[in-house]
Parts: C-alpha cells; sequence; structure tokens
C-alpha cells in the first residue's frame, strides 16, 4: 500500500487548475487533484507537493523575465483556467499578468498584492477602508504604548518576529532584524484566522473563521472553526474592500481594550487549509469551487454557512523517490498514513 496515492483521474469537462510555488501544501494540491487535471509548479524537485498533482513542472525563477510567459505557455497546453499562488513571493507578479491579460490568475489588482505583502502599507490600506488595525509605528517613530511587536514588513511563517516590554528593547530588535521593520502595539486576547473566498467579481463567497490553538513556524497545527458571526462579518468586509479574488487568511486578535485588530491579510491560502475543508458544506470546498469558477461557473455568496466546532490536529508525513525523482511506493510503516479508526 503507497503512502503517496497516485492522483485520481481528472474529470471529465473541468478546465485544469496550474498551482504555483506549491512547496510542502500536499494538502491542498491533492484536494485538488480530486476535482480536476492539476499542473504543480514549483523549481525544487523535493518540493513534496508536487507529487500529488497529475503534470510537475520546473519554472524558471520568479524574478526570470520568462517566469510569467512559461506560465502562459503551460496555460495554453493544459487548458488552465485558473492559476492560484501557493506563496506569497509570486502574488504580485501573477496579479500583474492578470492585469495584462496574459492568465487567468486568482488574485487581486497589483496594488492590493503590493500592499498586502508589506504589512506597514496593509496596516494604512486597511485603516483607509475603516478597517480596524492595532497601532504600528515605522522604527523611530513615537509608540503609544508598550510592549510592542518588532516584525520584517515582509515577513512570513512568523520569521524573525520579537516581543518589545519597553523602548530599549525595542531598539535592540529594529537592530537585530537584517531586514526593514515595523512596530506593531502587542495584542493581549486571542487570535484568529478567517479563511475566505471571493469569486472573479470581488464577491466574499464564503469566511470561516478558526482559532489558532497552536502554531509552529507561523503555520497553524491545531485549531477549530468557529461560529463567530463577528468575525464571519470582518473577513467578507476585508476581501470584499480589497477587491480579493480567490482565497484570502485574515488574521486577527481581540484585545481586552480596543477590539478587534487586523494584524495580516493573506491573499492566498492559509497555512492551515484543513479548517475550512473539514467545515465546507459538501460541495462547497475551496478547490470544489475554484474549479467550478475556472471553467465559467457562477457561484451564488453563501458566507456563514458551514460547520463548526470540529477540531483539526495535523502532523508531518513523507515518501521516498528513486534516482529519476519518482515516488517508490516504499513506506516505513504498515499500513501507511493516519491510523484507521479504532472499533467502539
Amino acid at each position: 500500500m503507497s503512502g503517496t496515492p497516485a492522483p485520481r483521474p481528472a474529470p471529465a469537462g473541468r478546465r485544469a487548475v496550474l498551482l504555483t510555488g506549491v512547496g510542502k501544501r500536499y494538502d491542498i494540491v491533492s484536494a485538488f487533484a480530486q476535482h480536476t487535471t492539476v499542473i504543480a509548479a514549483d523549481p525544487s524537485p523535493l518540493a513534496p507537493a508536487q507529487y500529488a498533482a497529475h503534470v510537475r513542472i520546473a519554472p524558471p525563477r520568479i524574478d526570470d523575465p520568462q517566469y510569467v510567459p512559461f506560465l502562459a505557455d503551460v496555460c495554453a497546453a493544459h487548458d488552465v483556467g485558473a492559476v492560484v499562488p501557493l506563496t506569497d513571493l509570486d502574488i504580485e507578479v501573477l496579479a500583474q499578468a492578470r492585469a495584462d491579460g496574459v492568465l487567468p490568475a486568482f488574485t487581486p489588482d497589483p496594488q492590493i498584492a503590493r500592499a498586502t505583502y508589506d504589512k506597514y502599507e496593509t496596516h494604512h490600506l486597511l485603516l483607509r477602508h475603516g478597517l480596524p488595525s492595532p497601532p504600528t509605528v515605522l522604527p523611530g517613530e513615537p509608540v503609544d504604548a508598550y510592549p510592542v511587536m518588532v516584525k520584517p514588513r515582509r515577513g512570513s511563517g512568523a520569521r524573525s518576529i520579537h516581543l518589545a516590554h519597553d523602548a530599549e528593547e525595542a531598539a535592540f530588535f529594529v537592530k537585530y532584524v537584517k531586514e526593514p521593520t515595523m512596530v506593531q502595539r502587542a495584542m493581549d486576547g486571542p487570535e484568529f484566522s478567517v479563511d475566505t473566498l471571493s469569486d472573479l467579481d470581488g464577491r466574499c463567497l464564503n469566511a470561516i473563521p478558526r482559532t489558532m490553538l497552536e502554531s509552529r513556524g507561523g503555520e497553524s497545527i491545531k485549531g477549530a472553526p468557529l461560529a463567530d458571526p463577528e468575525l464571519v462579518e470582518l473577513g467578507r468586509r476585508v476581501v470584499e474592500a480589497l477587491g480579493v479574488r480567490g482565497p484570502c487568511t485574515v488574521q486577527a486578535f481581540r484585545d481586552q481594550q480596543i477590539g478587534l485588530g487586523i494584524t495580516d491579510v493573506n491573499t492566498r491560502f492559509g497555512g492551515a487549509f484543513p479548517a475550512p475543508m473539514y467545515a465546507a458544506l459538501p460541495g462547497r470546498t475551496y478547490p470544489e469551487l475554484i474549479v467550478r469558477m475556472a471553467s465559467g461557473e457562477r457561484i451564488e455568496p453563501h458566507v456563514g454557512e458551514f460547520t463548526a466546532g470540529r477540531h483539526f490536529t495535523r502532523y508531518y508525513w513523507q515518501f521516498e523517490l528513486d534516482e529519476q525523482m519518482r515516488p517508490t511506493g516504499r513506506d516505513i510503516v504498515d499500513p501507511p498514513g493516519p491510523p484507521a479508526p479504532r472499533p467502539a
């Protein structure tokens, strides 16, 4: 029994989906592969998620002028109806290609993609739209209260984020982090994420909040979808105000003094992808809806319709490749994968 099953045959009549920067997002790639032909793009032959796809491609670097033309050729060859980025790195590039009519990318407009990749610009973008964001300044500017979080402006995966209790600590961490930073009020309440999906007109189709019980490297590994109308409405407001297309994850805290404050807007699938998958009603998982939209179907909004309260917990797995970088099907345990439910 193989721990890396081959993708199922793609359903007929559905346009293909191209996923870029797939990395280790095996869960996302395999979820799409149940519904249509999936092309996985990643430059590394050891990116595990590409082995859940029907087609694997190694594109040029994102900063290579041939990156977009290469993807356009792939789209033409495989009848791709949707290009979906799984990493922050190429969202703006794909957004510009969409604006130029080159790629069917599920991305916001280029200026929104650019602003949401910079957390300081995100703060001001949110304020311009009347959306809540914690007090945020650049290093050297006055801080209204401590503690604060010193963060890279373009950080991801909770990289180089440091809690500072006073001005001396803040100055130390600003100098310690070797890239542009910002200083943001430390929120004292619980943290939440809202996983959303919008159509190509920028309408929010659904917004599913979740708790963040435990995270590693900025990726939630334990949590539960949450029935919270205020968070549902916050997610909807954010993505419709910014004109998001496709998936987006909105991260927020509930501070005891200032209430809700948005700390991040990622215009892509979030790290805790299983949460909205488990919570979605039958036929309404985000990959299914994207596949349907890629084939021209118009989806009606169903914001707030999902199943809450079911926890998810994540773990790591692995597989072996032979000398030609092909999965061998051999595993280190028998049977491979998660344990079967025990009899009651």
